[in-house]
C-alpha cells in the first residue's frame, strides 16, 4: 500500500466497539472539507488478543505477542506510526515501539495535552480506568510530572460502577453502561476532582450514549488520541514534503 504521505496504523480489537469509536473520532477531529483530506489509515482489528488487565495484575496470558503481530502487519501494510485504541495496552508501549519498529502515539500523553489545552494545570484529576491501567501507573506518573494530583474511584465504586460499565459496553448494553459511568464520574466530582479522564476506551462510549451534564467535566482519552493523530499527521506531512499533510 502506498500513500502520498504518512500512513496511520490503528491497532484495534480491544474491544471492537472502542476501536470503531476511535475511528469515528479520528474522522470528526480531522479538519477536512472532502474525503481526500482525511487521514489515511490501516486498521488491525483482531478481538482474540488476550485480555490486558489480567496480564498486568498477574493472572492472565500476555497480549504482547498478539499485539506485536498486529503492529508488524500494520507496518507491512505501510503504516508509519501506530495508534492503539485501548488504554490498558499502553502498559506495553515501550516493547511495542522497540520490537514493532514504529513510533506509537501514547494515549496518556494525549490526555495530558488535552488537560493543558483546557487550562487545567493544578488540582485533583479524576481517573476512570481498568484495574490494569491503574496498576500500570502511566497516567498517574504523567499527572504527577505536571503537578496534578490523581484521584481514583474507591474500591467499592470500581467494583460496583466502573468495571460493570466497561463490561456493559463490551456486551453492547449501552444504556446500562451509561448509567453506571455517569454515577462513577459523579462520585469523583463529589470527591473534589476538577476534571475526570476517561482512561478506558469503553467509558467514553458509555458517557456519550445519552446527553448528561457530567460530560462537560470529562476528558475523553480516545478523542484526545485522535487529536494527537491529527497533529502527528500534519507534522509528519510537513517533514516529508515541506507542506501540510
Amino acid at each position: 500500500m502506498s500513500t502520498a504521505g504518512p500512513l496511520l496504523g490503528v491497532l484495534g480489537g480491544m474491544g471492537p466497539l472502542a476501536a470503531a469509536d476511535f475511528l469515528k473520532k479520528l474522522a470528526e477531529e480531522t479538519p477536512a472539507q472532502r474525503d481526500q483530506e482525511h487521514i489515511p489509515y490501516v486498521a488491525w482489528g483482531v478481538p482474540q488478543i488476550p485480555d490486558r488487565p489480567p496480564a498486568i495484575t498477574g493472572n492472565g496470558e500476555s497480549p504482547l505477542p498478539a499485539m506485536l503481530e498486529g503492529v508488524r502487519a500494520l507496518r507491512r501494510a505501510g503504516a508509519t506510526a501506530i495508534a492503539i485504541a485501548c488504554n490498558t495496552a499502553h502498559y506495553w508501549h515501550a516493547e511495542l515501539e522497540r520490537d514493532g519498529g514504529l513510533p506509537v502515539l501514547h494515549i496518556a500523553d494525549a490526555a495530558c495535552t488535552e488537560l493543558e489545552a483546557r487550562g487545567i494545570r493544578d488540582g485533583r484529576i479524576g481517573l476512570i480506568a481498568t484495574e490494569g491501567t491503574l496498576q500500570a501507573g502511566f497516567f498517574q506518573k504523567r499527572f504527577a510530572a505536571r503537578g496534578l494530583e490523581c484521584l481514583i474511584s474507591n474500591r467499592e465504586d470500581r467494583d460496583a460502577l466502573v468495571l460493570p460499565a466497561i463490561a456493559a459496553v463490551k456486551a453492547n448494553r449501552l444504556q446500562a453502561a451509561h448509567e453506571l459511568a455517569v454515577a462513577a464520574v459523579t462520585r469523583l466530582r463529589q470527591a473534589g476532582a476538577r476534571s475526570i479522564v476517561l482512561a478506558c476506551t469503553e467509558t467514553p462510549v458509555a458517557i456519550d450514549h445519552a446527553p448528561h451534564p457530567v460530560a462537560a467535566h470529562c476528558i475523553d482519552a480516545t478523542r484526545a488520541l485522535a487529536r494527537a493523530c491529527v497533529a502527528w499527521h500534519r507534522q509528519a506531512g510537513l517533514e516529508k514534503t515541506g507542506h501540510p499533510g
